[in-house]
């Protein structure tokens, strides 16, 4: 059993969209291990890791009542306004610019957990991205009573997971898993850890090989199945922490901002070395807890009060040093950030501050982007479900594929040999529809758990309203 990610020798799988880990290999005659991300751990230790609750834009202050002042003062008042930008005025509603980074980031988790590209954890670091978006909505939220807030975030994060975890289960005990018996942590604490896919205060317990290697999936599924359940337990942990992390930020926002920095670089370091679950769980809270507190900062407004130039020089010299840490602490797979804790939060921290001083606060996606809008809003109305079935649908693409072997045209050595060169564009391209189906099919639990009318494809499309054939005659 283990935190979602592989250990041994090899690559280490990377959460799924996680800290830490290695690529999803499928094909025919490979083990087909995730890529890192959706599991895996530096130095082989054990653990895993990318739930994504849906974010929301940075609320526009509220708009005073208009006062009547002269036409002189208005005009010299306005001219001697700081060229800082002021919070946006108009009307309220979702951050398109905010959601389309939660689409890329989401995106971004499934490419790096099927092809496992090791540069892609520099190029778009998705996992402080989302912290970052998920604390700037906590933050928005909190101006409710906390309680009610921590209880509304935690309602929308546990349907999607149990159903999750039903379908995920019966295939580990339909495969013969016990957890009494599993090596690691069997007998009595084996069962009180299932207690941990109700709610995922802890690593769920899962086993390494189920099922047979020649089966329909890979004996190691399981593992890579729950690799996104560290995400949940990260989220879960900062959801319940923000309301001291806000009154503190507020009291003392630089110390409050870079103190996971600095706690990343005790515990992510092995400087000081919390073995098993609790230190994954406390490094993960330390590499991401800098990103989480960066959305409060968005939402409060604090990075537009810093000169951009500022903000952007400080940035890439955190991102830089980052870098350089990196240089001297490659992991099993090389540039691979999720193996090095230390470098994933320098870099990822720099990398929101960018990301974030530059946010335009779009109401609507502009030019070509438009034509994403669809597609930007339904990544962003089913995007828990989306992280938390990736996994399990990359692997269900294997023995799909392995049918087209069967064809008659296939059984030349050449028709082989395209399909073996091919496998993984075949198994991208396959993901997407697996993914739609999922949509369809368990996607509508997150309506359910946020208290809305359920919708299979919530894209944004409004259907116009047919009249009654009553209200119809009554206006005949």
């Amino acid at each position: 059993m283990t935190h979602g990610h592989t250990t041994g020798p090899g690559a280490s799988p990377e959460p799924a969209g996680s800290p830490y880990g290695t690529p999803y290999a499928g094909g025919p005659g490979t083990a087909a291990g995730m890529p890192n991300g959706a599991t895996g751990r530096p130095n082989g230790a054990a653990g895993t890791p990318y739930a994504v609750p849906r974010q929301r834009t940075t609320e526009p202050a509220p708009v005073p009542a208009p006062v009547a002042v002269p036409a002189t003062t208005t005009a010299t008042a306005t001219a001697a306004a700081p060229t800082a930008p002021a919070p946006a005025a108009g009307k309220g509603g979702r951050d398109r610019y905010l959601d389309l980074l939660r689409s890329i980031a989401l995106v971004r988790v499934v490419v790096y957990h099927l092809f496992g590209w090791a540069w892609l954890s520099v190029v778009f670091p998705s996992m402080g991205v989302m912290f970052a978006l998920a604390g700037s909505l906590m933050a928005r939220s909190l101006k409710r009573p906390a309680l009610g807030v921590i209880r509304g975030r935690v309602r929308r994060l546990l349907p999607p997971m149990w159903v999750f975890a039903v379908v995920v289960l019966a295939m580990m005990f339909a495969n013969g898993w016990n957890p009494t018996d599993d090596p690691d942590r069997g007998g009595t604490w084996g069962l009180i850890e299932l207690f941990n896919y109700l709610v995922p205060i802890g690593a769920p317990p899962y086993p390494w090989h189920v099922g047979s290697a020649s089966g329909l999936l890979e004996d190691t599924w399981a593992v890579q199945a729950a690799g996104p359940l560290w995400y949940l337990r990260a989220y879960l942990w900062f959801v319940i922490a923000s309301p001291l992390l806000l009154w503190l930020f507020r009291k003392a926002p630089w110390p409050t901002l870079l103190a996971p920095l600095a706690l990343t670089a005790v515990v992510g370091t092995d400087l000081v070395k919390i073995p098993g679950e609790t230190g994954n769980a406390v490094t993960d809270f330390a590499v991401y807890g800098g990103c989480w507190v960066l959305g409060f900062a968005h939402h409060d407004g604090l990075l537009k009060r810093i000169p951009r130039y500022v903000s952007v020089s400080c940035a890439s010299l955190i991102m830089a040093f980052g870098l350089w840490w990196a240089s001297n602490h490659l992991g099993p797979d090389g540039w691979d950030l999720n193996d090095i804790p230390l470098a994933q939060a320098t870099w990822s921290f720099g990398f929101v501050v960018i990301l974030l001083q530059y946010s335009p606060s779009w109401q609507e996606l502009p030019g070509r982007l438009a034509r994403w809008d669809k597609l930007v809003t339904l990544s962003n109305n089913r995007a828990v479900t989306i992280y938390l079935w990736h996994n399990l649908l990359i692997m269900a693409t294997v023995p799909i594929i392995d049918l087209a072997y069967q064809l008659p045209f296939m059984q030349s050595e050449r028709a082989v040999g395209a399909l073996d060169g091919a496998y993984t564009i075949w198994m991208f391209a396959l993901v997407w529809p697996l993914i739609g189906l999922m949509v369809l099919a368990v996607g509508w639990v997150e309506d359910l758990a946020a208290k809305r009318k359920p919708r299979l494809w919530p894209n944004g499309t409004k259907r116009a309203a047919a009249p009654s054939r009553s209200r119809a005659a009554h206006r005949g």
